[in-house]
């Protein structure tokens, strides 16, 4: 599909209770967690951007560095995720004809992973692609095709897309994608996920000894 016909809904409304702050704005690597999810999407090559923002809004608004992506405010954030979902894809534009979810709070998300559902989308029957990460981590994002946008419309509560994608599993096609996308759900997670990334880039390969070296 087409990238100029590719959208996706930015969910970054959430009231971050068991965070104690505005999780979107959390730091890593020098960049909010929100930033983070907008450059990849631009990375990605998306350009029609929606971006639902709740309670945190006008500190938000003035804290990340936008892209020309479409701010959409949520009035009732304590309501759940679905009024966020619904609020979102209404505001997509109507040449957009599939959409990724995206979630602010989830900062590890590659282009790579945009790259692997589009290129399985779409699948005879399956309008609704969720990646199932090698490592572990959450479904997402999920790419949505317009012939399956009523079921986000359905959506109640907060739960989000997950009840009614269990109920029309038919719908759905898992992609097989490598790394994880772990949850950052406090700030214990985050300070776990900043300590595993400086592990890596600390780490230096060891050097096998020379067995000549010692050599006359």
């Amino acid at each position: 599909m087409e990238l100029g016909r590719v959208g996706a809904v930015v969910l970054a409304a959430g009231a971050s209770e068991r965070f104690g702050g505005v999780k979107a704005l959390a730091s890593l690597d020098g960049r909010p967690m929100l930033q983070h999810v907008l450059d990849m999407a631009r990375a990605g090559g998306l350009r029609d951007v929606v971006v639902v923002l709740g309670n945190a809004a006008e500190q938000i608004e003035r804290t990340i560095v936008w892209h020309g992506e479409r701010i959409v405010r949520n009035p009732r954030p304590e309501a759940g995720l679905s009024g966020s979902l619904r609020l979102g894809f209404g505001a997509l534009g109507a040449n957009v004809m599939a959409a990724f979810v995206l979630l602010g709070d989830q900062p590890l998300v590659r282009p790579a992973v945009l790259d692997a559902l589009l290129a399985a989308f779409p699948e005879e029957g399956r309008t609704v692609l969720v990646p199932r990460y090698a490592q572990g981590g959450g479904p997402n994002p999920v790419l949505i095709g317009r012939a399956a946008w009523p079921l986000v419309f359905e959506a109640v509560g907060d739960r989000g897309l997950g009840p009614l994608l269990r109920r029309h599993a038919e719908l759905v096609l898992e992609v097989p994608v490598a790394g994880a996308n772990p949850d950052i759900d406090t700030p214990a997670d985050l300070a776990a996920l900043e300590w595993a990334k400086r592990a890596r880039v600390d780490r230096v390969p060891e050097v096998p000894d020379d067995p000549d070296a010692d050599a006359p």
